[in-house]
């Protein structure tokens, strides 16, 4: 079968189109011929190396398709089904091994394309809201990127889910157009949110996917009391932190989550992927997807991905 590996970490240039074994399951695991697969910030962290993996790899975490094989001992899902999973690395192939306990079935009324563009991003949306943060109805909110992948859908929940007030920021005048259209009441470029925040006495949480280029505004943007939640480093990683100026701030919160951490049991996992699942089908929540690019070209989605031009959801079809 077709895969996309890496065998060193570097750019775009290390990502591999190979003929490799197709994979068949062991106890407990399932086999999923691949229509669609999500492209993440943490593909490129991978392949970077900020989170080094050992090496040969077959890259991605999030992938929807059809169960083709199961193995011993697995009830939870049969050959046909239709399934998604994240958080489990090999996904840029034509053939997938999964643990059953990390598979959600996908509804009827949702495509494998929906499915693959929203779980993860998805799934972090509602972890960070409701789990990490634990964002109360009315508060006032930042969040970055607003029209990227996790972006668009914090935005989306958080004001048809939490009634709350956000501040988004986004890179261009069309990102910003498509912020305000998703429900973000105050929206501004990178340079201005900090006044912005200010001039509303500053935000109860501030959601940070960009890392390096917005940390300490996110910090300054923050009320007495709020709360930074870095969940990305899409501008690269922060530098080392004095904790004193969390006290400076006004006694404030910083937290760095990871979704696995937050779907660590299957009744968790499928908790918050049917929840979101269900939120797409009632039509709460809009799931934008950029681009469709063929499997063999996965060096141009982590392209455009880096270079932070696309409007929605990058997804790669085998």
């Amino acid at each position: 079968m077709k895969a996309v590996l890496i065998q060193r970490h570097g750019g775009p240039e290390v990502l591999e189109i190979a003929d490799v074994p197709e994979p068949h399951p062991a106890p407990g695991e399932v086999a999923i011929k691949l229509e669609a697969i999500g492209v993440n910030y943490i593909d490129l962290y991978h392949r970077e190396g900020w989170y080094p993996l050992s090496l040969p790899t077959v890259l991605g975490s999030e992938g929807a398709g059809t169960v083709i094989e199961v193995g011993e001992g697995v009830t939870s899902v049969s050959i046909g089904d239709r399934v998604a999973f994240a958080n489990h690395l090999g996904a840029y192939a034509e053939v997938v091994v999964v643990p059953a306990g990390r598979l959600v079935t996908i509804p009827d009324d949702v495509t494998a394309d929906v499915a693959a563009a929203v779980l993860l991003q998805g799934m972090t949306v509602h972890a960070l809201v409701n789990s990490c943060a634990r964002v109360e109805p009315g508060a006032t909110v930042l969040v970055h990127a607003a029209a990227g992948g996790v972006g668009s859908l914090l935005v989306q929940y958080l004001v048809r889910r939490v009634a709350s007030t956000v501040v988004a920021t986004a890179s261009t005048a069309e990102k910003r157009t498509r912020a305000r259209r998703l429900g973000a009441q105050i929206v501004t470029d990178y340079d201005g949110f900090v006044d912005a925040a200010r001039r509303l006495g500053g935000v109860s949480v501030a959601f940070d996917g960009v890392g390096r280029a917005t940390f300490d505004g996110s910090l300054a943007a923050l009320a007495p009391r709020g709360m930074l939640v870095l969940y990305g480093q899409a501008s690269g990683p922060v530098p080392p932190v004095d904790p004193q100026i969390l006290n400076r701030q006004g006694s404030i919160f910083l937290t760095r989550p990871s979704l696995p951490h937050y779907v660590a049991t299957p009744e968790e996992l499928r908790w918050r992927a049917q929840a979101i699942f269900a939120d797409v089908a009632a039509g709460l929540l809009e799931v934008t997807i950029a681009e469709r690019i063929p499997l063999e070209e996965a060096r141009r989605a982590h392209e455009a991905l880096a270079g932070r031009t696309t409007v929605g959801k990058v997804i790669l079809v085998p």
